[in-house]
């Protein structure tokens, strides 16, 4: 008889839902707040959107990128609406096409204003505005110091600029998000927490009242949130920044809330994930320390101690992320000392610092 596997250990998070809202309609999750389900179309192919009752009408936090499909899903929600108010206001959480991709279209069909951040606005401004350039020389420079091969450079070139296509244009003006102010939202009050990492000035909403907390891609229940180095500053330290946000979640939001995340499922156990992210982190470290300790390595031959799956030059996306994420932890090591760069025929070789343990 075959031996059959171990069941697979239950998660320990508590998803209060057992569906998912259909398409073109939502679920209420609290008073006043609804949750939206947009299709992406890529591998990761949805996103979680809110609507929060703003007395006059509906403020959303989050719009999906754009496509045809996702306006077309957007008309559905109308068309299904329970009631005729608007949308008040547009808040974005951050800058990713899933995030921001609709907002320029639903803030003039609506004449509704957008709220985000300032880093994460001018940031989306200056990405928009590679749309139809040539990729940079520091960015091959870049890429080429990792240790990708011509035909990934090759790919990387034609892929350039797209970023833009995914987004429509965003409104002239802004109002602006800041970490730890206030803002009344229908009835009840919400708390702009920013953290970094992912992003450059992510927000997240709490709402006291509710026991709600709108996280975004700050924390995902399933997943772990993608935070790399970019070619426009490559020796930044963004995971750091990370750690940092972690902590700074726990310390300012209780474990008891109701965990909204930009994707999979509405969950209870805030703490629990957050240091479950902490510590799969540093085990991440732990793995990348060893791998260096034998000899020196390229960014590209230390993504079997990062990764579950294997990552190849044929899919330049998933490289370019898997790049980013690897150098985001090794630039972690080198500024605790713990690891050197070393620029040998265009290439950076990394090893452990003599003092740091395998």
């Amino acid at each position: 008889m075959q031996e059959q596997p171990p069941p697979k250990p239950k998660d320990p998070l508590d998803y209060p839902f057992e569906t998912v809202p259909p398409r073109g309609t939502t679920l209420e999750v609290a008073p006043g707040v609804h949750w939206i389900r947009m299709p992406l179309p890529y591998a990761l192919d949805h996103i979680n959107l809110w609507a929060l009752d703003d007395e006059a009408g509906w403020a959303i936090v989050d719009t999906g990128t754009r496509t045809d499909e996702n306006a077309q899903v957007w008309r559905e929600l109308f068309a299904h609406a329970p009631d005729q108010r608007g949308i008040t206001r547009i808040f974005v959480t951050h800058m990713h096409p899933d995030h921001v991709g609709m907002a320029g279209w639903l803030t003039r069909k609506f004449n509704a204003r957008l709220w985000m951040t300032r880093l994460e606005y001018m940031s989306c401004r200056v990405m928009v505005s590679d749309t139809g350039r040539e990729a940079p020389p520091e960015a091959i420079e870049f890429f080429r110091q990792a240790g990708w091969g011509e035909a990934a450079i090759e790919r990387y070139r034609l892929r350039f600029g797209n970023f833009g296509k995914h987004i429509h244009a965003l409104p002239e003006s802004f109002k602006r998000l800041r970490d730890g102010e206030i803002i009344r939202i229908g009835r009840h009050d919400w708390r702009v927490i920013v953290g970094t990492g992912h992003s450059p000035e992510h927000a997240c909403l709490y709402c006291a009242d509710l026991k709600v907390l709108i996280s975004g891609d700050q924390v995902l229940p399933r997943i772990s949130s993608n935070v790399s180095v970019h070619p426009t500053e490559p020796d930044a330290d963004p995971m750091s920044e990370w750690m940092a946000s972690i902590e700074k979640l726990r310390r300012e939001v209780p474990d008891d809330v109701l965990v909204l995340p930009s994707h999979n499922e509405p969950f209870r156990g805030l703490h629990l994930r957050l240091d479950r992210l902490a510590e799969s982190q540093h085990k991440a470290f732990n793995r990348l320390r060893e791998t260096l300790g034998s000899e020196p390595r390229r960014v590209v031959d230390v993504f079997g101690a990062l990764f579950s799956r294997p990552i190849t030059e044929s899919d330049t996306g998933l490289l370019g992320m898997a790049t980013g994420e690897t150098l985001a932890c090794l630039n972690y090591l080198i500024a605790r000392g713990e690891a050197t760069r070393t620029l040998k025929d265009g290439v950076h070789w990394y090893a452990l610092t003599p003092s740091t343990p395998a």
